[in-house]
């Protein structure tokens, strides 16, 4: 990706005809367009990983993440062209459950709520109307906050100024 990136700065600093401004502009909307590519997608994980992963360590962060059991999958499926590499579902699963101790807390249920993330259904049942009590009331902070910014934008309901009878680049637009 940095090579492409370096290739397309490279040749927009060729070009004389564009200002310092606009060849800013060109190069940060190419990375966020190159970024925005890799953070949509799922890559696979190496022969190194599947072979040298602790397992218990990787299923901590995925029960932090509120992941459920059925995730583990994804890493059977990802080393199963690894000689030699075979998850440990018992020391991931171990691991998942310490990490749940600290996704399953009111505090985290808020944040989760209030950052606009859906709350994963993976908690004990004991205990559960207190974490879904805290994710609504953080959920209720996050739409009212996003009502308000959309509200507060320039154009709050959709009009940009441009369009059939709004105003163009070159005056009206009729």
């Amino acid at each position: 990706m940095i090579p492409l990136l370096a290739v397309f700065q490279s040749k927009l600093q060729s070009s004389s005809m564009m200002g310092k401004s606009s060849l800013t502009l060109s190069v940060v909307g190419a990375a966020l367009l190159a970024l925005s590519g890799c953070a949509t997608t799922q890559k696979s994980l190496t022969p190194e990983q599947c072979q040298g992963s602790n397992w218990q360590e990787v299923g901590y962060v995925d029960g932090m993440r509120g992941r459920s059991g059925a995730y583990f999958g994804y890493y059977t499926n990802s080393c199963a062209s690894v000689v030699g590499a075979t998850p440990n579902r018992v020391m991931w699963e171990q691991g998942r459950q310490q990490g749940l101790k600290t996704y399953c807390t009111e505090l985290n249920a808020y944040k989760v709520g209030r950052e606009g993330y859906d709350w994963q259904p993976v908690c004990p049942l004991e205990g559960i109307e207190k974490l879904e009590e805290a994710y609504s009331q953080g959920r209720y902070y996050y739409i009212r906050q996003r009502d308000l910014d959309y509200l507060r934008s320039p154009y709050p309901f959709g009009f940009s100024g441009y369009g059939r009878y709004g105003y163009g680049p070159f005056g009206y637009g009729w």
